[in-house]
């Protein structure tokens, strides 16, 4: 008997919210969990196939691709269901794929298979590095560096025993030697009265770290030029050299030097100094030898712009191969080293990026572009010929994927599609570049988001967003980082529900010259967040934004800078969620990254004044809006104590903070079910305090 149309319409009514379907291709939560990231590309050694690593929601795997991208979908060579993949060589042959994972080194056939580990240890490896030959395997465990035949006839060696960690293992030419990093770091615990006895919170007491050579058969390590400076970045310029870069305590000097493997000497090739801090510390500027050893390319920001330059090895004079108001990032040499392949942004458009290649031989080397239209292109990898280059591509459709075009430009070949066939394309957000005076009249960078076909009428809430590190920026479409590339995907979600987004790139951000990028020196959290403020006053002039809804959030330094919204000026947000932020830049001296804060900060002793000036912690008692904390415990960028603290001292001040924690979470979520959770929490958070239009006290 059918239902009487009473009974169907009373059965409807209780069916629970969620059995209502969104309307196909919107890029709702549970899709967001479908987008996957390419990373760790590589050509196999007859140039033939591309071999990457794929990351779907924290679960990576290795797939192939052929490199004329004949093949429309690459081929999965691992199906696992968990865990992270640590490197990715091909050996010799071309017919094999080794990798890394969960501490242990495997291998697979290019062409399919089961994947097998190569061998077991109770402690876990990691740093896996393959020796020119294909023969041998260098690897770091426990801290130390050893070196083992692939085919385990020839034993394993123990290059180092030190109380110091050893890392990032670099044969030589030759494969006689490996160079590697040393940094001295003493274990730590503490636990804090306001989290109590029971639970132990680690960091490390660090050192700078050294340089370091040692022969490959076992023997005597040699420390390259050791100093009181942090020296990293070693890459081999022949048999018997070596390049490194050496970086002061006060972050005002960078040096580039040249060592010698056997006796430690090192020669100074280029020094800058900075009168405030050297400021590339997180942008790929390391100096990279071309393969005949004749050159060092670097970037610097020498002119105000970061640039590439070439030195000779030998020694001479300095010639600049990029000038302008734009900057280049990811040098890379072609395998005959007559020329550098490069990524770099446009003036006029500074969240778009192109590949690029220059011939070093050329006095006036000219740019040949290998990219053009929108989106932003990074990383090239020559093929091992020389005639072709591998780069990501992001664009406002497509998160990362990866291309392939020829070296003296051609029309780019695709060999792979990350974003999943539920999300439709042509329903997603394009952001448009803006720019608005900050408090100084200085104009600030933005991209907005605008849900389609809003232009007057109804008024929407709003949200800002503000990316971490200080040194990042946004770009134009999905960002070229996994890390904020969840974010774009979770903006686009936010679009899509009706928020308007502004994603600002405040004082600090790259992109924009280095007087921008230095523009919160002495100064954190004070003129770069008048920059995010003044995204309010920008937004109150768009005729489709209630003033009155305007949130705010942000990851890492965006989570200081939201606390610094909350406190700061409490009145002006309706609400904000700190995902993992600074507390108090007092703690993050200590642990995790003193060199960091200090030179842009001093240190606590010489501007105590300033550092308790933009410690958000000092300040919680003025906590007058919702306020939301996300934090994993495992982050080592910024310590889970941060978040305890916060929440502890809110509760003291009287003050009401909703904190969820994430066990065994870093710094970048990572894993599904912690990205499903956190998005439900942040647009439940949202609907909540800014669809209804008044802003929620934070007193319980």
């Amino acid at each position: 008997m059918r239902p009487s149309l009473a009974l169907a319409v009373w059965l409807l009514a209780l069916a629970p919210p969620s059995a209502v379907q969104p309307e196909p291709g919107l890029a709702t939560i549970d899709a967001l969990m479908g987008i996957r990231h390419p990373s760790r590309g590589t050509w196999s050694p007859d140039g033939r196939r591309i071999a990457f690593v794929w990351d779907r929601a924290g679960v990576q795997n290795l797939y192939v691709a052929e490199a004329n991208g004949t093949t429309s979908t690459p081929q999965a060579l691992t199906r696992f269901d968990a865990g992270l993949i640590d490197g990715i060589f091909w050996d010799a042959e071309g017919t094999r794929l080794l990798f890394g994972r969960d501490g242990e080194l495997w291998r697979v056939g290019a062409a399919g298979g089961e994947p097998q580990r190569l061998w077991t240890s109770e402690a876990p490896e990691s740093g896996f590095a393959l020796s020119p030959d294909g023969a041998r395997v260098a690897f770091v465990r426990n801290g130390d560096l050893f070196a083992c035949t692939l085919d385990g006839r020839g034993g394993e060696i123990r290059l180092t025993a030190t109380p110091a960690l050893e890392s990032g293992p670099v044969w030589s030419p030759d494969g006689a030697r490996i160079a590697f990093t040393s940094i001295a770091a003493v274990p730590r615990t503490e636990a804090p009265e306001y989290s109590g006895a029971k639970i132990l919170y680690g960091y490390f007491e660090r050192e700078p770290s050294d340089v370091g050579v040692v022969p490959a058969s076992g023997g005597a390590a040699v420390m390259i030029g050791p100093t009181a400076a942090t020296e990293s970045a070693p890459r081999w310029v022949d048999e018997a050299r070596l390049s490194l870069q050496r970086v002061s305590t006060d972050f005002t000097t960078r040096e580039i030097l040249v060592g010698d493997a056997a006796t430690g000497a090192v020669r100074r090739v280029h020094a800058d100094a900075d009168a405030k801090f050297w400021s590339l510390t997180y942008l790929n500027p390391e100096p990279v030898p071309s393969p005949d050893g004749r050159w060092i390319a670097f970037i610097s920001d020498r002119d105000g712009w970061d640039h590439a330059y070439l030195a000779p090895t030998a020694g001479g004079d300095l010639r600049q191969l990029t000038q302008g108001t734009f900057e280049v990032s990811r040098l890379a040499w072609s395998p005959d080293s007559s020329r550098l392949a490069l990524d770099l942004n446009e003036a006029d458009r500074p969240g778009v990026r192109h590949v690029a290649v220059l011939r070093v031989a050329d006095q006036n080397a000219r740019l040949v572009h290998v990219t053009a239209g929108r989106g932003t292109n990074t990383e090239p990898y020559w093929s091992p010929d020389g005639t072709r280059l591998l780069f990501q591509h992001t664009d406002p459709q497509n998160p990362a994927d990866y291309f392939v075009a020829p070296a003296g430009g051609g029309s780019p070949v695709r060999l792979a599609d990350s974003l999943p066939p539920d999300i439709d394309r042509a329903k997603l957000v394009e952001p448009r570049f803006v720019r608005y005076p900050s408090r100084d009249g200085k104009p600030v960078p933005a991209y907005l988001f605008t849900p389609r076909g809003v232009t007057s009428g109804a008024r929407r809430p709003a949200i800002v967003w503000i990316h971490g590190d200080g040194v990042t920026q946004n770009y134009d479409g999905w960002h070229v980082r996994r890390d904020y590339a969840v974010y774009y995907s979770f903006h686009q979600y936010l679009v899509q529900q009706g928020y308007v987004v502004l994603a600002v790139d405040y004082r600090g951000s790259i992109g924009y010259g280095k007087e921008w990028r230095q523009g919160h020196f002495r100064d954190l959290g004070g003129r770069d967040y008048e920059d995010v403020a003044s995204g309010v006053e920008y937004l109150r002039t768009l005729g489709y934004v209630d003033a009155t809804r305007i949130g705010v959030w942000g990851l890492s330094y965006g989570g200081f800078m939201t606390l610094q919204a909350l406190t700061v000026t409490p009145e002006l947000f309706a609400c904000g969620i700190d995902v993992a932020g600074v507390v108090d830049w007092r703690d993050w001296y200590r642990d995790p990254d003193g060199p960091w804060i200090k030179g842009r900060m001093g240190s606590p002793l010489e501007n105590a004044d300033l550092y308790r000036r933009t410690a958000p912690i000092e300040r919680i008692n003025r906590l007058a809006r919702p306020l939301l904390v996300l934090h994993g415990t495992a982050d080592v960028n910024v310590p889970y104590l941060e978040s305890v603290r916060l929440v502890d001292a809110a509760l003291k001040a009287n003050k009401r903070v909703e904190f969820m924690m994430y066990p065994g979470e870093f710094h970048y979520f990572h894993r599904e079910h912690v990205l499903r959770d956190a998005w439900t929490r942040v647009a439940q958070f949202f609907d909540r305090h800014l669809r209804g239009g008044v802003a929620a006290s934070a007193a319980p």
